[in-house]
């Protein structure tokens, strides 16, 4: 593990492509601003672990879904709802933390 040491708006860059800056540093906590392309998702240590637990077959690379055709809906499928209802979503696991 790498450990540096940052005052206030100061930064440290990651591959050229992920920026994170110390925004404020208050008795125990400090804030962080992270600047990352919308390809890289970023979650709280806690967050991600809940979504890990939630979806273990999230190791494999998600399938790129086509867009839906205008003027065309599909059916939900019959058990769509006793699904939906079993599984938290992200939201739901941030909101939980």
């Amino acid at each position: 593990m790498l450990v540096l040491s940052r005052k206030k708006n100061e930064s440290i860059v990651i591959d050229d492509k992920i920026t994170i800056i110390i925004v404020d540093v208050r008795g125990d906590k400090v804030r962080l601003g992270i600047d990352a392309p919308k390809d890289v998702t970023v979650h709280r240590q806690e967050i991600f672990e809940a979504i890990q637990s939630v979806e273990p077959e999230s190791a494999e690379p998600e399938k790129e879904s086509k867009p839906a055709k205008k003027g065309r809906s599909k059916a939900a499928p019959k058990n769509a709802d006793k699904n939906a209802s079993q599984k938290k979503t992200k939201k739901e696991l941030i909101a939980d933390a």
